[in-house]
């Protein structure tokens, strides 16, 4: 089975490094799934999105992830984040108040209310896996 190396680092730490079959990750431009031997690319990521990584060993990871690039070259994937929560780390509570709080009439950009429902969409995959 082709194998490729993955870092998920984001500003305050490294999330997640290792050995991977495959990358799924939301850019600006859509939905981006990575296997090994993939195209050269950079993308940034959406200001509020999810991503998963298969690890050669192990269940997947899924991470929440707000802003950043993605960086795929002949010798892996770098996912270089703003901010990131690993899905097991996500305090489902917390976050469920957030998005109940959440003020709907914020100006365009990243809001409270997607990154809520951003750091819940993660938590509930992680859980059905």
């Amino acid at each position: 089975m082709a194998e490729m190396t993955v870092e998920l680092v984001a500003v305050e730490r490294r999330l997640w490094s290792g050995v991977a079959t495959f990358v799924l990750a939301k850019t600006t431009e859509g939905e981006l799934g990575v296997l090994p031997g993939h195209e050269p690319t950079l993308a940034q990521l959406e200001e509020a999105g999810v991503i998963r990584i298969d690890p050669t060993d192990g269940a997947p990871v899924t991470v929440a992830v707000h802003g950043g690039f993605l960086s795929i070259t002949p010798d892996g994937v770098t996912i270089l984040a703003e901010f990131a929560e690993l899905a097991e780390e996500i305090d489902v509570r917390r976050a469920q108040a957030a998005l109940d709080k959440a003020d709907t009439s914020e100006p365009a950009g990243i809001s409270a209310r997607q990154r809520a429902e951003v750091r819940l969409r993660a938590a509930e995959s992680a859980r059905s896996e």
